[in-house]
């Protein structure tokens, strides 16, 4: 699907320079957003999203050849609006100055932090969620008073113009401003001495981004990805476990960086869950290829790699389970597939698979199933699946990820009360909510002195009041 409504030229180097030190040096001018200015910038955000979700649906869908008109919906546009709301809600609170003690030492005096904007803000996002991932930093980013420039994928160009051109109408370029273009495009843009750097997007990407940032001590925010676990308990049904599981993995075709992407589950039970999954799959999509609820891969390229890949494991000896529907391939699609037994130093084994294709593992003991997930990077995701609160601890406490769905897939993602964030190869740093609001703010300590200064008092000179002071304050 081709809609030339949405096209637009790449963005110039030299454009792209401009646009940043439009907004530098209006960040640089002595004046601080107050809570009114902020709140009438996300009020235009959520006027600019709400007035145009159709266009928004239409263009996502034009740069997936077909992506579900609900899974835009829901995992987009409700989520930035959920952002937008939390945010708008909590806002003049999380603007008050925070209190800090003093201790005694340095009494009588005052403690404080102001949370204050760090300047001009660059989001690098991904094609997967181009929506959700672009404006829901944006909403951090704009609460903490900062101004921003967004560098959405080469892989969604109509989505990208589309928001090049809308956010043109609802803010001023020295607010916020959408620089399309690709691959040298990006390169320059993540070279600029941003205040703060947000990237969604692929490990070996974020080490890039990351090499950019430093070379002008840009700090950054990177959400990545890897291979996110599954654990299945011996007292948690399998059928249920299998429903959660295929919805994480289906959704958007498994283009998701916290989808599911292998299952651990006791060794005799790999079987059923293999099929319970697949069999979960046929009722949430009785067909495939002619099916808008289910979307396309994002290219071909992407398509067959994954085809490649099952293959791969095919060839080697692994049972292949996958919904019967012609006609997949011609539609840019890869049907549902759970995969048992892939080669070890296979691609599915050893990639973020990022795709509708589920591993399933056998494990022995709860020890076992651990130990294989601490013998990889440390996962954006782990999702574990029990009623006994004391194996959910167990199992926390056991393997260490970015966060975690108890009995579920993915939503811990979509509350806004709660930090999202990697760890290690899956990302550093965090956003949503406060999280994020104090990420994207200058936490600036300030502290004044009461109406006599004790430490001043004790000298220089140094004398017998130091001594004594010292002596009292090491015994404390």
């Amino acid at each position: 699907m081709q809609n030339t409504a949405f096209t637009q030229s790449p963005q110039t180097a030299e454009e792209t320079r401009r646009l940043f030190e439009l907004q530098y040096d209006a960040s640089r001018d002595g004046s601080m957003p107050d809570y009114a200015l902020r709140r009438d910038r996300l009020d235009r955000l959520r006027r600019m999203v709400v007035e145009n979700d159709g266009d928004f649906i239409t263009a996502i869908n034009a740069d997936f050849g077909n992506r579900s008109n609900h899974e835009t919906e829901l995992f987009e546009i409700v989520t930035v609006l959920n952002a937008l709301r939390h945010t708008r809600k909590h806002l003049k609170k999380w603007m008050r100055d925070e209190r800090r003690s003093v201790d005694m030492a340095f009494q009588p005096a005052s403690a404080r932090i102001r949370y204050e904007p760090l300047g001009v803000i660059g989001i690098v996002a991904p094609w997967n969620f181009p929506m959700q991932t672009a404006l829901t930093p944006l909403v951090d980013a704009l609460a903490a008073g900062n101004r921003a420039m967004i560098k959405p994928s080469e892989f969604s160009p109509h989505f990208a113009a589309l928001l090049q051109k809308l956010v043109a109408i609802y803010f001023d370029e020295a607010e916020l401003a959408v620089v399309t273009g690709g691959v040298e495009v990006a390169e320059n843009f993540t070279a600029l001495p941003f205040d703060h750097l947000v990237f969604t997007g692929s490990t070996a990407v974020g080490r890039k981004v990351m090499h950019a940032a430093a070379k002008n001590l840009t700090p950054v925010t990177l959400e990545l990805g890897g291979k996110s676990p599954v654990i299945v308990t011996e007292d948690y049904p399998l059928d249920q476990a299998a429903q959660s599981v295929a919805f994480g993995k289906f959704s958007n075709s498994g283009q998701i960086c916290v989808a599911p992407d292998y299952a651990l589950v006791p060794r005799d039970k790999v079987e059923d869950f293999a099929h319970a999954v697949i069999a979960r799959a046929r009722k949430s999509f009785p067909s495939v290829a002619q099916n808008p609820d289910y979307t396309a891969m994002i290219s071909e390229k992407h398509r067959q790699r994954l085809v490649n890949a099952i293959e791969e494991a095919r060839t080697a000896g692994a049972t292949i389970l996958t919904h019967e529907d012609e006609g997949v391939g011609q539609a840019g699609k890869i049907g549902p597939t759970v995969v048992i037994g892939a080669p070890q130093d296979g691609v599915l084994m050893n990639e973020e698979i990022f795709g509708p294709v589920l591993l399933v593992k056998p494990y022995d003991t709860l020890d076992d199933a651990l130990a294989q997930i601490r013998a990889g990077d440390r996962p954006l995701a782990m999702y574990v699946f029990t009623k006994d609160r004391s194996v959910e601890e167990k199992l926390l406490d056991g393997a260490i990820s970015g966060g975690v769905t108890v009995n579920g897939t993915m939503l811990h993602v979509g509350q806004e009360t709660l930090p999202f964030g990697g760890i290690g190869p899956s990302g550093m740093g965090f956003y949503h909510g406060i999280d994020g609001f104090r990420r994207l703010s200058h936490a600036r300590a300030v502290f004044k002195v009461g109406f006599i200064n004790s430490i001043e008092k004790m000298g220089p000179p140094w004398g017998v009041l130091a001594r004594a002071a010292a002596t009292f304050l090491k015994r404390r």
